[in-house]
């Protein structure tokens, strides 16, 4: 993840009054934690306005949608309206996943309870992310857990 295009993704979102928060790797490094990433992850509320709003959004970006490549439709701006669980964007200025509904969470207003704003970066706070990461139970998942509870507990010692 490159600062000026989560910087931009942000702008962006905010710009067309997307309701979101950063989640992953991306909202961990936001909040200070040593580490890096190769996209962007976002959670937008489910609302049926915001994924119109999120959609307007990522195509002002310059996200392609609805490409037609070997006969079959892929990247469909559908997903997005729909609130497809999980959209992987390849075809933009950046990877950028969207997940409307992430591991450890019934719901967006549940995220929320977790959630900070920091240089105008709506994110999952490290606790969430840490949650998130627990019930996701990938390999990659399991390793980063104890870095990010010891910077949770350093942050809580501040």
């Amino acid at each position: 993840m490159k600062s000026e295009d989560a910087i931009r993704l942000r702008d962006v979102l905010n710009d067309h009054g997307v309701e979101y928060m950063m989640v992953g790797m991306g909202a961990a490094i936001i909040q200070g934690f040593p580490g890096t990433t190769q996209d962007i992850d976002i959670y937008p509320s489910e609302d049926e306005d915001n994924r119109g709003k999120l959609l307007s959004a990522l195509k002002s970006l310059g996200f392609d949608f609805d490409i037609v490549v070997d006969d079959r439709l892929q990247f469909p701006s559908q997903d997005i309206l729909d609130g497809k669980d999980f959209i992987q964007l390849k075809k933009g200025p950046f990877i950028l996943d969207v997940i409307f509904a992430p591991d450890g969470f019934e719901n967006y207003d549940e995220a929320s309870k977790y959630k900070k704003t920091i240089d105008a970066f709506p994110v999952l706070g490290i606790d969430g992310i840490i949650k998130n990461k627990k019930s996701a139970g990938r390999a990659k998942d399991k390793e980063v857990i104890p870095r990010l509870t010891v910077f949770s507990e350093h942050l809580k010692g501040r």
